[in-house]
């Protein structure tokens, strides 16, 4: 009885000696690349970059990187506490960027219509040109 036990540790104890601490490092692959276009379109990249970056352009936006976030936005609280701040302003021009942004028809006022095309954002990324960034 006494070997079958000290055999049962022994192999255990081999056993764990196998295993060690996990770790993941982070690491980027940046060899190549190359450009590819369509029609009006042309985007230029690098194969298997993970690196997180945000470009902007001619009305266009871009991540790069696997995870959303970045400087794009998402259509939250904080773009409805601003849209809040001007609610009911009837004196949206072009002088003040149509209440900055928050008056999204733009017809002068910030009502329910401007609420409503708010809305229809609602939890989505920021479209391009989205006035309340």
């Amino acid at each position: 009885m006494r070997n079958k036990l000290l055999l049962i540790f022994v192999l255990f104890s081999l056993t764990a000696v196998g295993y060690g601490a996990y770790s993941i490092s982070w690491y980027t692959i940046d060899g190549g690349g190359g450009q590819s276009s369509g029609g009006q379109y042309v985007l230029t990249g690098t194969i298997g970059q993970p690196d997180a970056a945000y470009s902007e352009g001619s009305g266009y936006e871009m991540l790069g990187g696997f995870w959303p976030g970045g400087p794009l936005c998402f259509v939250d609280f904080e773009s409805f506490a601003r849209l809040a701040e001007y609610w009911g302003d009837e004196s949206c021009d072009e002088g003040n960027n149509f209440c900055d942004g928050a008056d999204f028809e733009p017809d002068g006022d910030v009502d329910l219509v401007d609420l409503g095309l708010f809305v229809d954002e609602w939890l989505c990324y920021c479209p391009t040109g989205w006035p309340l960034k």
